[in-house]
């Protein structure tokens, strides 16, 4: 027997032939393909397995909480865990909403705006602008931490989400505009000329022209900034030394870094506090597959 077989070489007359046709495919393709699934199935359950954790230890009852019965089902669903964090959490999952929205929105905007620029505006300068606004994705927090708590100090803004907010715009700047420059640089320029004929400014076509077609984008910016704020613990530890303005981390922190927390409180704690970025992924998943594919993160 031969090690392959031509598929399907025979096309009746006055059909188009359709993909795979006189194509050579060896006999130990079909293996081939189970063991590629039983790959990508074992990796899904690998990389699923703390989330099972998390889940079921979660809505335990106390007492089944142990190390020996972690993978173990609940025999009954208890939420008990999730009423004695919730107190303890709600304060600081208000402070990370009040801070990662704004961030996240007037960065995506703000980025969109230099991405629309410096994709469509030739200007003097621009080969140097675009490097170096990208140059802030490659400086470390650590690096910038001790001048920026000093000019933080010095404006008065430190201690509240206002100056946290502030730092979030700024340090997702670089990222936003890469992404959208990338976005808008697919947009055909005929479509800026014709509203240059129109009569239309570089604001006004902004704003009536690239913005309506940037929701994959923003999509993308969006989803990338709200986690990157939401899931903050260093700026938050540093710049809000007012307790009532401790984001969500820092309160998992002294929840989850107790000497003696129970397990189920734990990681009922974290699960409470990954539901808003999980929420922001269900809606805004199916822009951000359409934002990738639109070559949003290509540069």
């Amino acid at each position: 027997m031969s090690a392959a077989t031509l598929d399907d070489t025979t096309v009746p007359k006055g059909q188009t032939p359709r993909k795979g046709h006189g194509r050579i495919r060896s006999r130990w393709a079909p293996y081939v393909t189970v063991l590629k699934y039983a790959l990508l199935l074992f990796f899904l359950v690998f990389f699923l397995m703390p989330v099972y954790a998390l889940v079921v230890t979660s809505l335990k009852d106390p007492a089944e909480v142990g190390v020996d019965t972690v993978w173990n089902l609940p025999s009954t669903l208890s939420f008990d865990s999730f009423a004695t964090v919730w107190p303890k959490l709600q304060d600081g999952l208000v402070n990370s909403l009040m801070l990662a929205i704004p961030a996240s929105l007037i960065s995506s905007l703000l980025g969109a705006a230099n991405g629309f620029v410096l994709s469509k505006w030739r200007f003097p300068g621009a080969d140097f602008v675009f490097p170096l606004i990208l140059f802030g994705m490659f400086i470390p927090y650590q690096s910038v931490l001790i001048p920026m708590t000093e000019t933080m100090s010095f404006l008065g803004l430190k201690g509240g989400l206002d100056g946290l907010i502030l730092v979030h715009i700024i340090y997702g700047l670089p990222l936003t505009t890469l992404i959208f420059r990338s976005y808008f640089a697919g947009i055909s320029d005929e479509i800026v000329e014709a509203a240059e004929v129109d009569g239309a400014g570089m604001l006004r076509t902004f704003f009536h022209v690239a913005l309506p077609v940037a929701p994959p984008a923003f999509a993308v910016a969006i989803i990338w900034q709200f986690t990157s704020a939401w899931n903050d613990f260093l700026f938050g530890a540093v710049l809000t030394t007012n307790r009532a303005y401790w984001p969500v981390t820092i309160a998992l922190n002294n929840i989850a870094g107790g000497q003696a927390v129970p397990f189920n409180e734990a990681m009922a704690s974290a699960l409470i506090a990954c539901l808003p970025t999980l929420l922001v992924y269900i809606l805004l998943g199916r822009f951000f597959m359409r934002g990738l594919m639109a070559g949003a993160l290509k540069g």
